[in-house]
């Protein structure tokens, strides 16, 4: 669950870091360059099985605040000094939601929560559900940065792709882009 890079240069200069350039994230060129593969990414709330089939949720601790019993913090965000991390899922704010989620059969991994108490739910589901996180691959025409804007700018019910380096290996390296980096005006487009 570490932060995951995003795909472009942010443009802090001209619009405080909201939308994207085109230039490249240092270290994420194997996007481009074709290595990997491109996977939607669900716009939910992230949810960690473990090996032992304890359940964990994503957790973000501001700075100066107390963390959570049991949290166990994975990073650190240098830009807002946040600490990331899990928390017991059974005592997380999605604890009601994710009791009605047999996970026993699931796999070990990352998920995504998703339904209808979950970020106003953008997926549109009846139902709570964990959907692990790779699982729903997308065809991009090409990886320039004109295509992949157009890709988003033609899907604006989804939240933007994951290129997973080594299909499920999230340690192999993983690029995000959302939709919502990109300048939604055409002429803005034009001018980057």
């Amino acid at each position: 669950m570490r932060k995951i890079p995003t795909l472009f240069v942010r443009d802090f200069e001209r619009d405080n870091g909201r939308y994207v350039t085109r230039e490249v994230n240092p270290g994420c060129e194997w996007v481009l360059d074709g290595e990997g593969i491109a996977t939607r990414k669900i716009d939910g709330t992230c949810v960690l099985i473990r090996d032992d089939g304890t359940v964990a949720a994503r957790r973000e601790v501001k700075p100066g605040k107390t963390p959570p019993p049991g949290f166990e913090q994975v990073e650190a965000d240098e830009t807002t000094g946040k600490a990331v991390g899990w928390e017991p899922a059974d005592q997380s704010s999605f604890a009601k939601l994710l009791a009605g989620i047999d996970t026993s059969s699931l796999a070990p991994g990352t998920y995504e929560l998703i339904g209808p108490k979950v970020n106003g739910n953008p997926e549109g589901y009846a139902e709570h559900a964990l959907v692990p996180h790779g699982s729903i691959p997308v065809e991009v025409p090409d990886r320039s940065y004109d295509s992949i804007a157009e890709w988003a700018a033609a899907h604006p019910t989804v939240e933007g792709i994951v290129f997973w380096r080594k299909q499920g290996d999230p340690d192999a390296g993983m690029v995000k882009i959302k939709r919502r980096d990109f300048r939604t005006d055409r002429r803005s487009l034009d001018r980057c």
